[in-house]
């Protein structure tokens, strides 16, 4: 399958990679920007072509029969997402519970278009003790950009200035919604 994941990626729609996904088993991964239901099949097409497992949550009724298999099968993870449940402490224990678990989110928490990024992935990786991994889904370059992975630190001000200097000038499938 990685074969055919190039070919379509590199050959067929034209991407570049720019950079390589780091050796670690466990992270939290930020994909920026989320503008388009594609970004979900372009990150289904990508984990592919680096021949990662990459993880994602969602909630419990969408593993269930009929599509179940479908979002297991793509790396997806459940979790309660109820009130009375806290979803970072349901997703740390995921990390908790496997061994291999690289959780990609996108941190807008949205597709239009947003001022800041939401900071529950940066509570997660502190929390799970896991390095944050930049990935940029350049549509203007049509490339994906893979960022160095690092731990979150005591300066969230700080590292937010960073991560927002990584994705500026990264353009969405809909630029005008880009962060």
């Amino acid at each position: 399958m990685q074969w055919l994941a190039k070919i379509i990626y590199f050959k067929i729609l034209g991407w570049k990679l720019n950079g390589t996904f780091p050796e670690v088993d466990k992270c939290v991964i930020i994909v920026v920007p989320h503008t388009h239901w594609l970004d979900f099949f372009l990150g289904l097409l990508i984990r592919k072509v680096i021949n990662q497992e990459i993880n994602y949550i969602g909630k419990k009724s969408l593993f269930k029969p009929p599509f179940g298999w479908f979002f297991r099968w793509t790396g997806g993870a459940p979790v309660d997402r109820s009130k009375n449940s806290n979803t970072v402490d349901s997703i740390v224990q995921l990390f908790s519970d496997r061994k291999v678990f690289r959780f990609a989110l996108a941190p807008e928490g949205t597709r239009k278009k947003v001022d800041a990024l939401r900071t529950g992935f940066y509570h997660i990786a502190k929390k799970a003790n896991v390095p944050i991994v930049m990935v940029a889904f350049d549509f203007g370059k049509k490339e994906i950009k893979i960022g160095e992975p690092f731990m979150a630190s005591d300066d969230q001000e700080k590292d937010f200035l960073k991560i927002k200097d990584f994705y500026t000038g990264v353009k969405g499938k809909v630029a005008e919604y880009s962060f």
